[in-house]
């Protein structure tokens, strides 16, 4: 009887275990919105008078040991331990301005981002405007360097025919003054060998 009381409270025990088990769930905290007892004076010994909540707004105004004498935002003056008085907004009260601080400074990152793809593109087109303006350049290059080339071979040629028609005219003043010499020697050789004309004697009588 005694086991089956014992196994009878074992089930019992573990059905109770594992429906807290069950159910227990995450993705939970504590609330931000904790109240703080405040006292009629700066020690424990003095009676409990009201609370003051998480993040409310305090005016200090005194000191006293563990205690710190504050004006809520009602007006009373009370005395809280002074390890709950912070001269910094709480998390909550600082939320709102930090979330539009997210809020400027993402918009400000997307801004920035699209004004670097704006200026990308820019210098994109830059780029492209610069390489044609290149191309064109080394296409004149090409142009001016054939050219060069053409009149380079023609001024040679050119050269070439000046120096063949100077031997030309040369050869022709050597030709006709040699045979200018020529005929002036055959000329030489003749002349005497001409007969000569006899004079006619005057007759008076």
């Amino acid at each position: 009887m005694l086991k089956i009381r014992n196994l009878v409270m074992g089930c019992a025990l573990s059905a109770a275990l594992f429906s807290a088990s069950a159910l227990a769930q995450d993705g939970h905290w504590v609330s931000d919105s904790l109240t703080t007892f405040v006292r009629s004076g700066p020690t424990d010994g003095y009676r409990i008078v009201g609370t003051l909540t998480s993040g409310d707004p305090v005016t200090v105004l005194q000191t006293q040991g563990d205690y710190t004498q504050v004006r809520g935002p009602d007006g009373d003056e009370v005395w809280v331990q002074s390890q709950f008085i912070q001269d910094q907004p709480s998390a909550q009260q600082q939320l709102p301005a930090l979330q539009k601080k997210v809020d400027q400074l993402t918009t400000r990152l997307d801004g920035i981002d699209d004004e670097w793809n704006q200026r990308v593109a820019d210098m994109r087109n830059e780029l492209k405007d610069r390489q044609a303006q290149v191309d064109e350049l080394q296409a004149t290059n090409n142009q001016l360097n054939q050219a060069y080339s053409q009149s380079e071979s023609k001024m040679r040629e050119m050269q070439a025919r000046l120096d063949t028609q100077e031997e030309d005219l040369l050869m022709r003043y050597f030709m006709y003054g040699g045979g200018v010499a020529g005929a002036g020697l055959i000329l030489g050789l003749i002349v005497p060998h001409l007969p000569r004309r006899r004079r006619k004697r005057d007759r008076w009588f």
